[in-house]
């Protein structure tokens, strides 16, 4: 996501509409992050390095990408013992799908999850 590019999701009399990767990445992970059993999203290296520099990443873990007139999100979690990975897996996917559709109006081909890891904690309540 170090292209900072844009998408036009509406274009109408009045104009165009422009949606950068990051705010999708956020509605991304937001979505996520709703799903109980989800501990927190796993950080990549590039998320890494921009914390490093100073760089906040609200969506780390979450590669989003377009392709021709869809959305591809691809997004890495750690997950709460005790729950079951298909069903966590497919509860992420439908949150996401419908969380970008529903607030930008694009279409959502693809969100492909990685469980990356496994928290052994209990959430303080």
């Amino acid at each position: 996501m170090n292209e900072n590019k844009e998408y036009v999701s509406r274009c109408d009399e009045l104009g165009n509409i422009h949606i950068s990767e990051e705010v999708l990445a956020a509605i991304a992970a937001a979505a996520t992050l709703e799903v109980e059993g989800v501990n927190g999203l796993s950080a990549n290296l590039g998320s890494d390095l921009a914390e490093l520099l100073g760089k906040k990443n609200l969506a780390k873990g979450i590669h989003v990408q377009m392709e021709e007139d869809q959305v591809k999100v691809e997004l890495s979690i750690v997950m709460d013992y005790g729950h079951t990975i298909p069903e966590i897996g497919k509860s992420i996917q439908d949150g996401v799908m419908n969380a970008i559709e529903s607030m930008t109006g694009l279409k959502v081909s693809e969100v492909n999850v990685t469980v990356s890891g496994i928290s052994f904690e209990k959430k303080a309540q």
